[in-house]
């Protein structure tokens, strides 16, 4: 049995133009390969990334971007792998970005509460200095 080359019109990246082009470090790649969320064809010791890599590339950063673990990125991946229906896909995103909204209203609140407390020490700290130029 013989490995299938690429057709001639399947587009095929280099980890430089995909590092330049998503404006990230080829290492960064290389441990999303290492992770298992992209498998980029090898010629030798050249990697060669395909559509498929480079799409997947795009959704890894905009996880990321949007608080989502590479472990959590991965499993949507395996989901999407398994049922290209996606339906499986579409409730976990869905319970993975309530989970997120949760924690992100989480954190807003706990800002809001230490600026509070911060407004509130800054005013003693002026009216003690205040006090102070006073005397």
């Amino acid at each position: 049995m013989t490995e299938q080359s690429p057709t001639a019109s399947e587009q095929t990246f280099s980890i430089s133009e995909l590092a330049k082009e998503f404006d990230i470090t080829t290492r960064s790649i290389r441990f999303y390969e290492d992770q298992g969320l992209i498998t980029p064809r090898r010629n030798g010791q050249t990697r060669i990334y395909s559509k498929r890599d480079k799409v997947r590339l795009k959704l890894i950063l905009r996880g990321k971007r949007l608080g989502f673990t590479l472990a959590e990125t991965g499993r949507l991946f395996e989901l999407y792998d398994a049922d290209k229906s996606s339906a499986k896909q579409l409730v976990t995103m869905l319970d993975l970005i309530e989970e997120k909204k949760a924690h992100l209203n989480q954190q807003m609140d706990d800002i809001k509460v230490v600026l509070m407390e911060l407004v509130t020490a800054e005013k003693r700290c002026r009216e003690t200095l205040s006090h102070l130029q006073q005397d």
